[in-house]
């Protein structure tokens, strides 16, 4: 049985930055700990970072969130805390969802895929919906635990709609 954890947009800007939000950084220590888990038991780890230029602003994404965020190159970009890229495969990708992650995830034809990180109701999201797609005979969980967002209620909102598309929260 093939497994991935997929560790999404766990960046400085997201935690403590330009669009960070108290809690986020609480997230660190389950989201190591569960790396180590995946790595441990030979199992892959990937990482999604949000990734902008310095037009951001004149983007449709800028357009309509008008906060410069996860500038490549910036130490807004960075993974957060103690989270190291070399734990991985990294996706850089320019809006919520990652087609190149997409594309990654159908030709290893994971068993099963666990999405953890920042913002539950937009990135872990859009890349949930993108994995099971990709795989949709895996079994794809998001670990509840281990995601977060600044708006409480439209993250509950985000994971029963996730559930409804039998992608699995843990809680």
């Amino acid at each position: 049985m093939s497994k991935a954890l997929i560790v999404v947009d766990y960046q400085k800007d997201f935690v403590d930055g330009s669009l960070g939000f108290e809690g986020a950084e609480k997230l660190e220590k389950g989201i190591l700990e569960k790396i180590e888990e995946y790595k441990r038991a030979g199992e892959d780890v990937i990482f999604t970072k949000d990734c902008h230029m310095e037009d951001y602003l004149e983007s449709e994404e800028g357009k309509k969130l008008p906060v410069g965020h996860c500038i490549k190159g910036t130490e807004g970009f960075a993974l957060y805390g103690n989270l190291n890229e070399e734990d991985g495969k990294v996706f850089e990708k320019e809006t919520f969802g990652s087609l190149d992650l997409g594309l990654y995830l159908r030709e290893k034809n994971y068993d099963e895929i666990c999405l953890v990180g920042l913002v539950s109701n937009i990135c872990v999201t859009a890349n949930s919906v993108i994995a099971k797609a990709a795989c949709p005979n895996a079994k794809i969980q998001v670990d509840a635990r281990l995601v977060g967002s600044g708006d409480k209620e439209m993250e509950k909102k985000a994971l029963d709609v996730l559930e409804n598309l039998h992608i699995d929260i843990i809680y």
